[in-house]
């Protein structure tokens, strides 16, 4: 939680929750290095499927999604167009 001090520009921390919650320290360094690899994945555009299904879990119940070759096609397609003029984005 962040709160303003006497100065506008100027944040205090007031509290700080940490990422990995009550896990043991195997687990927290696995969460983390797993957290830094998919940054760097999604930085330099190979997007992630999992996250992509439990998104589409969470907000499409209905739908059913794609396969995970199509999802990396279609993000592939969003990001270097075949076809001229068109712009997409990519669904995650």
């Amino acid at each position: 939680m962040l709160r303003a001090a006497a100065r506008p520009s100027a944040l205090i921390i007031k509290q700080c929750y940490p990422l990995a919650g009550d896990l043991p320290p195997g687990n927290r360094v696995r969460l983390f290095f797993r957290r830094l690899a998919q940054s760097f994945r999604l930085m330099v555009g190979v997007h992630d499927y999992q996250a992509y299904l439990r998104h589409h879990r969470q907000h499409h119940p209905t739908e059913t999604p794609m396969s995970e070759r199509a999802f990396h096609r279609y993000c592939l397609e969003a990001r270097f167009p075949s076809q001229g003029g068109k712009l997409g984005k990519c669904p995650c």
